[in-house]
């Protein structure tokens, strides 16, 4: 369950806060980021909720681009790394994203939901949408495009972190539930042969 891997999770990236904080993203992931932010601005959505925030960097840049953002990570030292860039930071992990049902327009999660097991992926999505305003927006990006549950064994973080990687298919069907596609794109990487960057853009459905 995802309550069993958060204490190894926290401690993975509590131990590399500072490596993380010093990396620079992806100019990929730039991109996606830059079309996210174009997408709500052409919607007017102002607030937004980073889960898995790391150190910060993306909040960050959404809020220097006129947005209010409020972000969340499970790893205390990641959380203090953003509260030192003036970022409203809170420690939370999925299952306990302590706001108002929704309180946000956009919700935007950056390789953070790679870490949720299988089973309680169902709990995490509907957590996400009870947030979310009518009409608000969830980017919701992953590696993936085959299946795999498990520690990795030669990761490079200690203690080796719990991912779940999805077939394409597949993950679209798992948040058919709560949200509406908007769009879907699968983003080679680079020397990678078997996987693949899901990026996914959501509108949360009425639900009765």
């Amino acid at each position: 369950m995802y309550e069993d891997v958060i204490p190894s999770l926290q401690q993975a990236y509590d131990r590399h806060a500072a490596q993380r904080d010093a990396a620079g993203l992806a100019d990929w992931k730039i991109a996606e980021r830059q079309d996210f932010a174009s997408r709500l601005r052409s919607e007017g959505k102002r607030t937004l909720l980073e889960i898995g925030a790391g150190p910060g960097h993306s909040s960050a840049w959404f809020r220097d681009q006129g947005f209010d953002v409020t972000c969340t990570d499970l790893s205390p030292a990641m959380v203090a790394l953003c509260r030192a860039k003036g970022l409203d930071a809170h420690v939370m992990d999925f299952l306990h994203l302590d706001f108002p049902p929704a309180s946000f327009d956009a919700v935007f999660a950056l390789n953070c939901l790679l870490h949720v097991p299988g089973d309680d992926l169902a709990r995490v999505l509907a957590a996400v949408h009870r947030l979310l305003r009518p009409g608000g927006l969830f980017f919701y990006g992953v590696y993936g495009g085959y299946s795999f549950e498990g520690i990795f064994p030669d990761d490079h973080h200690t203690p080796p972190r719990y991912f779940v990687f999805y077939p394409d298919d597949e993950l679209r069907r798992r948040v058919a539930p709560w949200f509406d596609e908007v769009s879907f794109r699968a983003i080679p990487l680079e020397d990678e042969a078997e996987s693949h960057f899901q990026s996914l853009i959501l509108r949360p459905k009425e639900l009765a």
